[in-house]
């Protein structure tokens, strides 16, 4: 039985593995471990921090990318209390939109970038309606999203994932990227949007949108909280025996 209801037993695993994307088994072992251990220590399934919808949750991620989420929180808020809709946003002078999220890192490009993203997909489903994307499968919605200009793998994976869709997309940000990287799942020249499929095919193909959910949290969890970008806490990670990074690091002090 699985320690976690909404992760398959290893049993289940085995029976879908030769269905999904090719990779190393050792590092599948390791992907399944790190997961495991980072549960016990911050609490699986975690529940979701989100309940947007798919367009709101879209212009959510825009909002907060290179920005601390207090900040995009407060100019996402500030963005709903200002405009009764998106269609507003959309019609609204970029100026505006600007002063209103002035909060945030650059909002002199991510205003325009939201304005273009909102004509965008108007053009391309005649609404700003992204509910149609829960009948697609992940990688067609995800092709779908990152189809538009400035939408790439990140957020177009918290579209499904974080919003009331609920799909099973796998996102990375900077400090899961930093984890996965020093714990040796991916190699240290590799950059975040490639991460994402190397690190989803680590991971079982049947896995639960709750499932890839809690393993994003937990390793960005980690990230934050023991895996600094700065001088990280490796004498008190979960991971240190499993971590090449952290027994270097622990090795020379």
């Amino acid at each position: 039985m699985s320690l976690f209801p909404d992760h398959p037993s290893p049993a289940t695993r085995r029976t879908r593995r030769v269905e999904e994307p090719a990779g190393s088994e050792l590092l599948r072992e390791k992907a399944l471990e790190i997961h495991r251990r980072l549960c016990g220590v911050y609490g699986c399934p975690i529940p979701y921090f989100h309940n947007l919808d798919p367009l709101s949750e879209l212009i959510s991620s825009l909002l907060s990318h290179r920005t601390r989420n207090a900040d995009s929180g407060r100019a996402f808020k500030a963005l709903r209390a200002r405009w009764p809709d998106w269609t507003a946003v959309e019609e609204a002078p970029v100026e505006e939109v600007e002063a209103i999220i002035h909060g945030v890192t650059w909002p002199e490009l991510k205003a325009p970038r939201i304005k273009t993203v909102l004509a965008a997909i108007r053009e391309r489903v005649g609404a700003l309606d992204l509910d149609f994307l829960r009948d697609l499968g992940v990688d067609e919605a995800r092709s779908w999203l990152q189809g538009i200009p400035g939408i790439g793998p990140k957020t177009s994976a918290a579209v499904l994932s974080f919003s009331t869709l609920r799909m099973p997309a796998l996102p990375v940000d900077s400090h899961h990227h930093r984890v996965a990287q020093r714990t040796g799942l991916i190699g240290p020249k590799i950059d975040v949007g490639p991460s994402h499929v190397l690190l989803r095919a680590q991971l079982p193909g049947d896995w639960s949108a709750q499932a890839l959910y809690d393993n994003h949290e937990v390793l960005m969890l980690h990230g934050q909280q023991v895996c600094f970008h700065r001088s990280p806490a490796c004498g008190r990670c979960a991971l240190l025996d499993i971590c090449p990074t952290g027994q270097a690091r622990m090795a020379k002090a």
